[in-house]
Formats: structure tokens, C-alpha cells, sequence
């Protein structure tokens, strides 16, 4: 399935909004990899994919400045959770099939395709960064520290998003949005444990406005 991407607001932006390619786009120009940078990606894949369970707290920062922190649940393939601390009113889940965003003042949930968003990199059963539909743009080594940045293969110009891993051990450590206006959200894990058994109610989403119905008895 083509992935296509659309950032939207600062405080979502990191995991939420759909990628949607916009009418102009046109695909990825794939800049050779070094065999450094293979091996790097790689690397970053084979951590992905090896992780089956994460917990972690995570500290998001918008282009504005503003800070909201949270605990992240991940369940692998297919299952998420951001749950942002008071007073912050959002909930984050994804359930295996769609990406669930309840904002309490708001109401109304909102069900996006997994796979149409960011956070659907994380959590795809194989992960493939340099693949039929995304395409990394560059590998920066810096002391400590592996950045890899991965844009939509058939919209490059819509966003990216940038996973920052630290070398040993080499672990998930951070990830940064780019909006096509150059505002940048970035999301830190700290605390970080993996392999825990976790509650799969914790990846369920339970509609706190749906009223169910009155079972009709036919008692008069």
C-alpha cells in the first residue's frame, strides 16, 4: 500500500496526522546509500522489528516551544498507546487496524488508518525504511548517536520524519517530524523498557460517548 503523507497539528503531528500526498507530488530522487549507510539502516530495522513490547515516558516538543509529556505503550505488529499526562486531554491508540485520537474536550474520536500514518512505520510487521514506499534520505553518524531520516517515496516534498537512535547500545531514542512548512515536533523516550508482558487492554478503545442501547425485553 502507498503511503502518503500530510502533517497536521504541532501537538499530533509526531504519530497522528494522515499522510496525504498533496496534487503536486512527485517521487523520492533516491540518493545512493553509502555501505555505511546500508548497514546503519539496517541496523535500524533489525531493532524495529525485534522489538515486540515498549514502554516508556516520552517528552514531546512543539515548533512553538511547547512541552506535554506522557507514558508510550508499543505491542508489536500493529499496537500503540500515547497517553499524555493531565491536563493535557489527548489519548493516542492504535488498535491494530485504525489510529484512535480522542481529544476529551472535543468529543468525538477520530479513526485514521493505521497505515496512512507516522505511526504506522513503528509498528508495521516488517519494517522497511529504504523500501517500495519509503525512502531514506540521508544517514547522519554523530558521537553516540544514528539519525535516520525517511520520507514518503512518492511525496518527499509532504514531510519527514527522522528516528534518532543511540549507537551502544543502539536503541530507539528519539523521533523528529518535519512539516512542509519546516516545523519541526520531536518526541523523546526516556525509561525506556522493552520486552514486558503488557495488557492488551491498554491498545483497546472504548468509546466514552457511545450510550448502548436498551435491550428491548417486551415487558410491558
Amino acid at each position: 500500500m502507498t503511503i502518503m503523507v500530510r502533517f497536521g497539528s504541532a501537538l499530533l503531528v509526531v504519530l497522528v496526522a494522515a499522510w496525504a500526498a498533496a496534487s503536486s507530488a512527485a517521487e523520492v530522487h533516491r540518493q545512493p546509500l553509502s555501505a555505511a549507510d546500508k548497514a546503519d539502516v539496517e541496523r535500524a530495522e533489525g531493532y524495529l522489528n525485534g522489538i515486540t513490547t515498549l514502554k516508556a515516558r516520552f517528552l514531546q516538543v512543539s515548533p512553538n516551544g511547547a512541552s506535554v509529556e506522557g507514558d508510550a505503550f508499543l505491542s508489536r505488529p500493529g499496537r500503540l498507546r500515547m497517553q499524555y499526562d493531565p491536563p493535557s486531554p489527548l489519548l493516542v491508540v492504535a488498535d491494530g487496524d485504525f489510529l484512535i485520537v480522542h481529544d476529551r474536550q472535543l468529543g468525538e474520536p477520530s479513526y485514521i488508518p493505521l497505515g496512512s500514518t507516522p505511526a504506522g512505520i513503528l509498528v508495521r510487521p516488517g519494517v522497511k525504511l529504504d523500501g517500495p514506499d519509503l525512502a531514506v534520505t540521508r544517514v547522519v553518524r554523530l558521537p553516540g548517536v544514528v539519525r535516520v531520516a525517511v520520507v514518503a517515496a512518492d511525496d518527499p516534498a509532504a514531510g519527514e520524519i527522522t528516528l534518532v537512535f543511540s549507537d551502544r547500545p543502539f536503541a530507539l531514542r528519539q523521533w523528529q517530524v518535519r512539516d512542509p512548512q519546516n516545523q519541526v515536533t520531536t518526541v523523546s523516550l526516556f525509561e525506556a523498557q522493552t520486552g514486558l508482558t503488557l495488557d492488551p487492554k491498554l491498545f483497546e478503545f472504548q468509546n466514552p460517548n457511545f450510550i448502548k442501547p436498551k435491550l428491548n425485553t417486551g415487558a410491558g
